[in-house]
């Protein structure tokens, strides 16, 4: 049996360095826009219990899209941060009646190239761990640390390093309380492994592929454009 789960994708930032005339969710891509091809992945999943999308109150292009009409897709408001975003949508998951132990996904949304190898692995590896984790990919190029001065201080051992993708996998009522803690406390998370670490957890790395790239320059378009050929 597949492994259930909720989604919550934040969805509200802006993407200032696309320099686009919208947030870089709602870029098309062929005959959908990003975030459209991101939630693509999830909503044929048999596991999936259900989603909710944080977007900032004002945002005029949500509403615009087919898939903002999907039965199973709550609309919740946006934060200041990403975790602010995430935070609002577990809360809302808690009020329409999901369990504190329910396993929930969070999702970029401008990494529209998950592969569904890849959310599988996630999902079974991850199903009976007592923390959760994420998609992750080991580093392959030479890393170096750098000074103020732009100068090379050191090589890093990159046996060691690795690069967090999401989907990111966590119990719905662990993740908020780490969320909220960090928030609290003043904490900067960048991403929900970073606040489950932050409470002394180990989130397990689970091996993605290297190409569920998040969008963030104008050339991560042409690369989806390249290597998808035709609309999906």
């Amino acid at each position: 049996m597949s492994t259930k789960f909720w989604l919550v994708i934040p969805a509200a930032g802006v993407g200032a360095r696309m320099a686009a005339d919208r947030p870089k969710q709602y870029l098309p891509v062929g005959d959908r826009c990003i975030l459209e091809h991101t939630l693509h992945c999830f909503l044929d999943h048999p596991g999936l219990l259900g989603v909710v999308v944080c977007v900032a109150l004002d945002d005029p292009f949500w509403p615009q899209l087919p898939v903002a009409h999907d039965s199973r897709i709550r609309r919740a408001p946006g934060g200041r941060e990403r975790a602010d975003s995430v935070l609002a949508g577990l809360q809302m998951l808690l009020d329409e009646g999901a369990d504190v132990g329910d396993w929930v996904l969070v999702h970029d949304a401008a990494r529209p190239n998950l592969a569904r190898e890849d959310l599988d692995r996630l999902l079974s590896g991850l199903a009976d761990d007592p923390v959760g984790g994420l998609l992750a990919v080991p580093a392959r190029d030479t890393l170096k640390r750098v000074g103020l001065d732009g100068r090379v201080l050191e090589t890093v051992d990159r046996s060691v390093i690795w690069q967090a993708y999401t989907p990111q996998m966590f119990r719905l009522g662990a993740l908020r309380g780490a969320l909220k803690h960090a928030l609290e406390q003043g904490v900067a998370v960048t991403d929900e492994a970073s606040a489950m670490e932050w409470t002394g957890q180990a989130p397990r790395l689970i091996e993605g592929r290297a190409d569920n790239l998040k969008v963030t320059r104008p050339d991560d378009m042409d690369y989806l454009r390249r290597i998808w050929r035709e609309p999906r």
